[in-house]
């Protein structure tokens, strides 16, 4: 069944309305369950009353947005999924790593880590659950050109050696024995000779499952996000539907197009709406959304780290999880858990390397 043949289920949809709003990206009984009548009336091209309608309809088709006991909650929260950092003390923080169908803000100054941060999360959400990732696929949307598909390679073969072990056995045919007796990450060379080959394969592979664009200003990024959307549609019933959207970073272009006081209401309400967005991507297909942030120096801070996010409380409320990343000695960087509606406070440490990152 087709979508727009889905979509005329609902009541007061017929094909003419079903297709405009096809046209303008809802393609699923949930994505207009979850829409405002507002939105869904200028996108769409339909009446104020009628979009009502249709949402009320989508919401009981979907069965979505009515209440529910807290048991029907916490059996539904099995659903989620824990995206691992690969990184022991920083995954026992967030609670067994970070939530889909969520949005986790990461923060701090240039240098910190927060662009290795996104692009090691593009790795290992590609990796099968029982190495800590989803095994699905990562849309990463660049708007400070941080992306490098070098260093993707990098931490692809920097994977811990029983991970990537279990990854060339399935490209090599190998026996469990013969791979295991190889510390692969220190000895890739005792490997047969086509490994070199294979390996090389492995990190094109995945590569392919990231789906990278740039984002030349603020309006691009906003339609970027709705193209997500549309891509994690389009993946939902591959071998490897989306499971992460990253943003790196989130505000660079609004802080830049949006100076003085005068354009600040317009900059947060654009940021809010982005925001929901992203977040309507993460709910609707249990994928993670991680976005970094940049920061600014509080002059009036006295004592302690004058350091706060850029966005204010737009982006402190929209955010599930905050996290800010500092740096430390050379190439370990402290991990502090800023906010979290489950989880404590704690501070952690890891490192920065060329295989990616690692444990201290």
């Amino acid at each position: 069944m087709s979508s727009d043949e889905n979509l005329e289920q609902l009541r007061g949809v017929g094909s003419k309305t079903a297709d405009k709003l096809s046209d303008a990206g809802y393609n699923t009984v949930e994505s207009v369950a979850v829409a405002s009548p507002g939105e869904l009336s200028e996108n769409a091209n339909v009446g104020d009353n009628n979009a009502e309608k249709i949402i009320r309809a989508a919401r009981q088709e979907a069965d979505v947005g009515g209440f529910e006991t807290g048991s029907q909650l916490l059996e539904r929260r099995a659903e989620i999924g824990k995206l691992k950092t690969l990184v022991p003390e920083v995954d026992e923080m967030l609670g067994g790593g970070m939530e889909t169908q969520s949005i986790t803000e990461t923060y701090g100054e240039f240098g910190s880590g927060k662009s290795q941060f996104t692009h090691q999360l593009a790795v290992n959400v590609q990796l099968p659950e029982e190495h800590g990732g989803l095994e699905k696929s990562a849309i990463f949307i660049d708007t400070e050109d941080t992306f490098r598909p070098e260093r993707i390679a990098q931490m692809v073969k920097g994977l811990d050696g029983e991970i990537l072990a279990d990854l060339l056995r399935r490209d090599l045919d190998m026996g469990k024995e013969d791979v295991e007796e190889v510390e692969l990450g220190e000895d890739l060379e005792d490997l047969p000779e086509e490994t070199d080959e294979v390996l090389d394969d492995l990190v094109d592979e995945f590569l392919e499952r990231v789906h990278v664009a740039k984002a030349f200003n603020s309006n691009h990024q906003i339609l970027l996000a709705e193209e997500a959307r549309d891509m994690a549609d389009e993946l939902e019933d591959s071998e490897f539907p989306v499971g992460l959207l990253a943003i790196d970073s989130l505000t660079a272009h609004f802080r830049a197009e949006y100076v003085g006081r005068g354009n600040l209401a317009n900059r947060q309400q654009k940021l809010n709406k982005h925001m929901h967005d992203i977040l309507r991507v993460a709910s609707l297909h249990n994928a993670a959304a991680v976005v970094t942030n940049q920061v600014q120096s509080n002059p009036d801070s006295m004592f302690g780290d004058p350091t706060k996010p850029v966005g204010g409380n737009i982006l402190g409320h929209t955010s599930t999880f905050r996290i800010y990343i500092r740096k430390s000695k050379k190439d370990k960087r402290i991990i502090k858990l800023v906010d979290s509606p489950n989880l404590p406070d704690g501070e952690s440490v890891l490192r920065i390397t060329e295989e990616g990152l690692k444990p201290e």
